[in-house]
C-alpha cells in the first residue's frame, strides 16, 4: 500500500563541497536564514582536519576558514537531513489514513507532500535542499528507484513553491531552464517582455506568465553565472549551459545587440584563460578541428578541466606560464579554466570592440561562427 515510502530512516552523510551547489541555485533567492542557527559538536567535526601551527601564515589561515566552512556546511546538511527525514515522516502519517490503490497511490503521494511542504517551506533549513540531493543520489546509487522518485516528488514540490516566492525575472528562468526547444524560449521571452497573462500550452494546460524585464533576466542569469563559474568546480555542467543560454537569447533579444550598453557588465580586463583558447580558435580555420576543441572545453575538458584542489602551479617561482600568449601571470595566481558563460563574454567584447571600430572582415566572421558554433554545442549540454 505504502511501496513508496520508505520504512527506514534515511542516512545523512557529510558530502564534498562540490556537491553545494548542485541544485538550481536561482530558487535559492528568497531563503538565505542562517545556516546553523546553533553551534552544536558531532562525531564527525574533527574528522574536518582542523589543526595549529606555529606562526600566522597567510596559506594557514585560509586552510582554517576553509575548514570553518566546512564545519558550518556539516552541519547545515545535518539539520537539513533532520528536517526531509520530519518531511517524510509527516507524510507517512498523513498516508496511513488513506484507502487508496495502486493507482491511485502517486496522485496521493504529491497531495501529501503539497500539504507537509506547504506548510513548512518558510522554516525549511538551508541544507534541506542539499541533503535531499545528496539522499536523490543515494538511492540512484542504491537503485531503489520508489525511495528516489518519492525524494524527486518532494523536491519538484519545495522548487515549485520556491519559484512562487521569488520576483518574476527569477520566476522566468526557472521556467526557461525547463524548456528544451529553442523556438519555445523564444516564444516565451517574447510573451514575459510584453507583460505576460495566462497563455495555453501545446498539450493544453493554462500557464500563468509573470510579466519580467529582458535585461533583468539577463543580469541575474549572469550573476548566477558568475556564482558558478568562479568556483575551482563546476557542481552542474547542464544548469550552466542553461543560464549561458538564457543570458544570450535575453541580450539577443534587446535592441542594441552586442553594442547594447545594458549588456556593459563590467568586464573591463579580458580573462587569460578564455583569451588564450580564444587566440588559439581564431589561428585555426574554421571546421570540424575548432567545433570538436570548442565542444571539449564546454564539457570541462581541455583547457575547460576544472581546477584540482592540489594544482598549485611551480611553488619555486611563485608565478605561472599560463599567462596571455604564453608570459607569465601578472597576478601570480593560476587563473581558473575556460568557462562557457566567460569565453561568450570575452567573444562579445572582442565582437564589439571591432563592430564599434568600424573594423569587419575575416575575424568577424570567424568570431560570429565562433559565438554560433559555440550556442549550439551549449544546447546540446543542457538538454542532452
Amino acid at each position: 500500500m505504502f511501496s513508496m515510502i520508505p520504512t527506514t530512516t534515511l542516512p545523512i552523510i557529510p558530502f564534498p563541497n562540490s556537491l553545494f551547489f548542485s541544485t538550481r541555485p536561482l530558487l535559492y533567492c528568497h531563503w538565505h536564514q542562517p545556516m546553523c542557527k546553533k553551534t552544536q559538536k558531532h562525531s564527525f567535526i574533527p574528522m574536518c582536519g582542523i589543526y595549529q601551527v606555529g606562526g600566522t601564515s597567510q596559506s594557514t589561515q585560509q586552510e582554517q576558514r576553509g575548514d570553518d566552512e566546512n564545519t558550518s556546511h556539516y552541519e547545515a546538511l545535518l539539520k537539513g537531513g533532520e528536517q526531509v527525514t520530519s518531511v517524510l515522516q509527516e507524510m507517512v502519517n498523513l498516508l496511513e489514513d488513506m484507502n487508496m490503490d495502486e493507482a491511485s497511490e502517486e496522485v496521493a503521494v504529491e497531495l501529501a507532500a503539497q500539504g507537509v511542504i506547504g506548510k513548512r517551506v518558510d522554516q525549511m533549513e538551508s541544507g534541506f535542499m542539499m541533503a535531499l540531493d545528496y539522499m536523490i543520489q543515494l538511492a540512484e546509487k542504491d537503485q531503489d528507484d520508489k525511495r528516489k522518485s518519492l525524494l524527486e516528488v518532494i523536491k519538484e514540490t519545495v522548487l515549485s513553491h520556491l519559484t512562487k516566492k521569488c520576483p518574476p525575472h527569477v520566476q522566468v528562468i526557472g521556467l526557461l531552464c525547463r524548456t528544451p526547444q529553442k523556438e519555445s524560449r523564444h516564444e516565451l521571452l517574447r510573451r514575459v517582455a510584453a507583460g505576460g497573462g495566462v497563455f495555453q500550452s501545446e498539450n493544453g494546460t493554462k500557464v500563468q506568465l509573470p510579466g519580467a524585464n529582458l535585461n533583468d533576466i539577463a543580469n541575474q542569469a549572469d550573476d548566477l553565472l558568475e556564482t558558478m563559474e568562479t568556483r575551482p568546480v563546476v557542481p552542474d555542467r547542464k544548469l550552466l549551459a542553461r543560464l549561458v543560454l538564457i543570458r544570450e537569447e535575453a541580450r539577443n533579444m534587446m535592441g542594441g545587440g552586442i553594442l547594447d550598453e545594458r549588456n556593459d557588465r563590467g568586464l573591463n580586463t579580458l580573462p587569460e584563460s578564455e583569451v588564450n583558447f580564444l587566440t588559439k580558435l581564431v589561428a585555426l580555420k574554421p571546421g570540424e578541428t575548432v567545433q570538436e576543441m570548442i565542444k571539449n572545453v564546454m564539457q570541462g575538458k581541455d583547457e575547460g578541466a576544472d581546477n584540482s584542489e592540489g594544482d598549485k602551479g611551480d611553488s619555486s617561482s611563485g608565478k605561472f606560464s599560463g599567462g596571455i600568449a604564453g608570459r607569465s601571470s601578472v597576478t601570480g595566481r593560476k587563473p581558473l579554466p575556460v568557462r562557457p558563460g566567460m569565453f561568450l563574454e570575452t567573444v562579445s567584447k572582442v565582437l564589439g570592440g571591432i563592430y564599434g571600430g568600424n573594423i569587419s572582415g575575416i575575424t568577424a566572421q570567424h568570431l560570429e561562427w565562433v559565438h554560433q558554433k559555440t550556442l549550439q554545442i551549449l544546447q546540446e549540454i543542457a538538454f542532452s
